[in-house]
């Protein structure tokens, strides 16, 4: 079975492919600050490096093994290209360098899914089995430690040595290239002397060199081990075409694209939340309750179709500490009478795990005691409860060890809930304490932001008290306020004091908020310390208050609470009887058209050949290529006298998409290289030199004509054909689930949002840059203060799989706000400013919006809500209208 890229990870290589895109025409600096409007930090000059942040548990190596595809298309523009992938240690190398020669692995099919049977996978020892042949035929990878490259003596490191094994593949060098490789000099005699005097100067036939000579694609995983000056002279010897770097804690890297947490709980890669226990009564109850936890998830297990078997994680002291490895595995057997087989010691002498596949059926551990980080690369989804039975405080690798219980089995969420979470038991004195701690971990070392981390960490309930069916009353938890400075509290009022622990630290001091303060407590408690905060420190106070009130905005969320939200029918088309969802799809299916109704162009693309080099024009945007760059564009495994047809065989292959027959798609082809080859003049041989951009034009061509097509079709009588389906099923009604929200910008202000189904709300600003309030702002406000409003959401554009959306002519429209009344109604209100308020996007949506909620009798509503409408009233005004019962 083939593996399947998640939408996050089809994000992530869409974000590099525009990117390397424009690198093509406007260099990294410009493309990477068009992109992320963030300053870009040059590594080497004119080589475009950029940073994949994947927080743990989000599949950084499978991320890697299809940026290869990605680079070699859209940047190296080749078809065979040569890439160095580093990795931190040995056993990372051996792993990814197995995964990576394994036909059946996801990491070697996103290899052969472009290059099929023309891949070889070697590390530097084996090196030798590339000759000279493969170069310009075959994908290559290399496998190794970036420890193998960094050195500041080169003559100290075999892959800087002479070898005359790779001689042949020196042979007949360009001057310039020669000019740019590393020589053999008196200090390489030294080193290797069966070299002479006479050898000095030579161009040094080394493995360093023959990388450099062919511009290799660098992968660098765990980049953040990688950050030194030394680093990045290594790669300057290497002459790298392109850096691309992974990692879930970046160092001073250009990040074009960040994974959330939320992105991955979505995708169902990760268990989320983390239930924290704090144990302040010692480590024999930290580990009696870590042990029940197990064996209740076990009992859970049994009803899954997919066989796991839960493991329990327990971060024993170090020797000289009461709870050491010794102490634990005796309590274990003697006082919870958990057999001796069930049992492994993993640490750096004791290796129980070794050779054991901890995903048989027949393997009977469950318990796994180590007491520091497990090896690298470490990594079984059974894990689900971590006991960390060193305090909490001075825990070491207790971030690392909860990674490890965080991936989700099988990459799919399971039918029972409790088997989508992952459970922490510590030893704490509250659980609002060890929270803050493990906060603070889960950002440094995991790849979390500060909100996701205050999101997924939440406190466990009493583990005998059964849970209840149904919605449950929210209890707002106790929270804790990292300040810079040690609040003064002696003019505090009563109420206020009653209500917080300040405990003082290096950094300041970290305020906890008692368990059920209400939000006018809060309030006060805010108020009170952020005012009397001194000057500098007001805005970190405030900020971090706003931390804490999110914090208490998402313990209410009704996601959290055993909620459903309403289904929500969508727009439909009747085909032969079948109500099917308008998606874009069934929209170019349902009316007959071809790429050949349309005039057959390219008017965006052009080259242009001189004697020495050739231009590439992509909609005005100028690419040029020497020719000694262009022979290296190697076209397949064919020969060099490339027919018209083979060509189109070609592009083909690389322009196929679902809803077009390859017949329409050839036919067009043919038709669209005879116009560029006959009408536009080009030369066959400068198509194929620029068959890569070719093939992005021919792309973005096509994907005008499908936008024509639709709306050639939305002109028609395809709008006043598609309607709610009569008869409600579970296959035309959208359900947003709980957990599945896949949040990246997160509301952080002032008001403590009360009706928002989700724990975090979307891409929400509470003021403009002036200072006012946002009218997006206000809208959300009005709904969430109707009292006739049961829930609401901040509806995620571009997210077609977990937001609700309706078609229109070139895309998908995604209403900003969805809301679900207590009479059971639903509400789609979009927001629109002024200067959009009549144009025509705005129209199409207003008509679409109108058109779902025709004839429901006031069981849908639509709003396109703006400033100020035609009757003079204010966003409040016509959202209270509207939700009137």
């Amino acid at each position: 079975m083939a593996f399947i890229l998640k939408q996050y990870q089809k994000d992530a290589l869409s974000a590099l492919q525009s990117f390397l895109v424009d690198c093509q025409s406007q260099g990294p600096k410009v493309a990477f600050e068009a992109a992320t409007s963030l300053p870009y930090k040059s590594k080497l000059a004119g080589v475009p490096s950029v940073c994949l942040r994947v927080p743990t548990g989000g599949g950084k190596t499978v991320l890697a093994a299809h940026s290869i595809g990605v680079c070699a298309d859209n940047y190296l523009n080749t078809n065979a290209p040569v890439v160095l992938w580093l990795v931190p240690s040995d056993m990372i190398r051996q792993q990814t360098l197995k995964a990576l020669s394994d036909v059946a692995h996801p990491y070697r099919q996103a290899l052969a899914t472009k290059y099929q049977d023309r891949i070889k996978v070697c590390d530097l020892e084996s090196l030798q089995t590339i000759n000279r042949h493969d170069v310009g035929k075959s994908c290559i990878v290399i496998v190794t430690t970036i420890q193998a490259f960094r050195i500041s003596k080169t003559e100290k490191r075999n892959v800087y040595a002479f070898f005359e094994e790779l001689s042949p593949h020196f042979a007949n060098l360009p001057p310039q290239l020669e000019a740019q490789l590393e020589k053999v000099t008196a200090e390489t005699l030294v080193e290797q002397p069966y070299l002479t005097q006479a050898d000095i100067g030579r161009v040094k036939h080394s493995l360093a060199n023959w990388l450099a000579m062919l511009n290799p694609m660098i992968i660098l995983d765990e980049a953040h081990n990688a950050k030194s000056k030394l680093s990045f002279e290594t790669f300057a010897r290497l002459n790298p075409k392109c850096i691309v770097e992974l990692t879930a804690t970046p160092q001073d890297s250009n990040v074009i694209y960040h994974v959330s947490a939320a992105e991955l709980k979505t995708a169902e890669m990760i268990k989320l939340p983390v239930v924290l226990t704090e144990h302040p009564d010692g480590w024999q109850a930290c580990l009696r309750d870590a042990l029940l936890q197990r064996k209740k998830l076990e009992l859970e297990a049994q009803k899954e179709a997919d066989y796991i078997r839960p493991i329990l994680l327990v971060q024993a002291q170090d020797k000289n500490g009461e709870a050491n490895i010794e102490a634990v595995k005796a309590h274990l057997l003697s006082q919870e009478h958990v057999p001796q087989v069930e049992i492994a010691v993993a640490t750096g002498s004791v290796k129980d795990l070794e050779g054991v596949d901890l995903f048989a059926r027949d393997c009977p551990v469950r318990v796994v005691i180590t007491v520091e980080a497990l090896k690298e690369g470490w990594d079984c989804s059974f894990a689900y409860v971590l006991a960390s039975l060193q305090n909490m405080n001075s825990a070491k690798d207790v971030e690392q060890l909860l990674g490890r219980v965080l991936r989700m089995p099988y990459a799919r969420a399971r039918q029972s809930e409790p088997l989508n979470k992952a459970y922490a038991h510590v030893i704490a004195e509250n659980v609002a304490q060890a929270a803050a701690t493990l906060k603070d971990r889960m950002v440094e070392n995991m790849g979390f932001n500060k909100w996701e981390a205050d999101l997924v960490v939440q406190p466990g309930l009493d583990l005998d008290a059964p849970l209840q069916p149904g919605y449950q009353t929210p209890i707002t938890p106790a929270v804790s306020v990292s300040l810079s400075h040690v609040p003064d509290t002696t003019f505090f009022s009563e109420e206020v004091k009653q209500a917080i622990k300040v405990l003082p630290n290096s950094q300041g001091a970290t305020v906890f908020i008692a368990k059920g303060t209400d939000i006018e407590t809060f309030k006060q408690i805010e108020n009170s310390i952020v005012k009397s905060a001194p000057l500098k420190a007001q805005q970190a106070a405030q900020e971090a208050f706003n931390e804490a009130r999110a914090s208490r905005q998402a313990s209410h969320a009704a996601e959290n609470w055993n909620a459903k939200f309403a289904l929500i029918p969508q727009l439909c088309l009747d085909i032969d009887g079948d109500w099917q969802v308008l998606d874009q799809e069934i929209i170019e299916d349902a009316y007959e058209w071809d790429l050949l109704d349309f005039q057959v162009q390219l008017a965006n693309f052009n080259i242009i050949e001189t004697a020495n080099s050739f231009e590439i024009d992509m909609k005005g945007e100028k690419v040029s290529y020497k020719h000694i760059d262009a022979a290296q564009l190697a076209f397949d495994a064919m020969s060099t006298s490339i027919t018209e047809n083979e060509l189109v065989e070609w592009l083909d292959r690389k322009t196929r998409r679902s809803g077009l027959t390859q017949a329409r798609l050839r036919a067009y082809l043919l038709k669209l290289i005879a116009h560029l080859l006959h009408d536009r003049k080009f030369s066959l041989t400068a198509l194929v030199r620029a068959q890569f951009q070719l093939v992005r034009a021919i792309n973005d061509e096509i994907d005008r004509l499908y936008v024509l097509a639709r709306k050639k079709a939305f002109q028609g009588d395809l709008f006043s054909k598609m309607a709610v389906a009569p008869v409600a099923d579970p296959f035309n009604q959208f359900e947003f689930k709980s957990g599945i929200y896949p949040v990246r910008k997160p509301y952080r202000g002032s008001y403590e949002f009360q009706k928002h189904f989700y724990a975090q709300i979307d891409d929400l600003k509470e003021k403009t840059n002036s200072g006012k309030l946002s009218e997006e702002f206000l809208c959300a406000q009005a709904i969430d203060l109707n009292a006739n409003v049961k829930y609401w959401i901040r509806n995620i554009p571009q997210q077609r799989q977990h937001s609700f959306w309706l078609p229109t002519s070139d895309d998908y429209f995604y209403p900003d706000f969805v809301v679900e009344l207590t009479n059971g109604a639903i509400a789609l209100i979009e927001y629109k400013g002024e200067p959009y308020e009549t144009n025509d996007d705005s129209r199409e949506k207003n008509a679409v919006g109108e058109q779902w909620a025709k004839g429901s009798g006031n069981k849908r509503l639509y709003l396109m809500a703006v400033s100020q409408d035609d009757c003079g009233r204010s966003v409040t005004d016509q959202i209270n209208e509207l939700f009137k019962i």
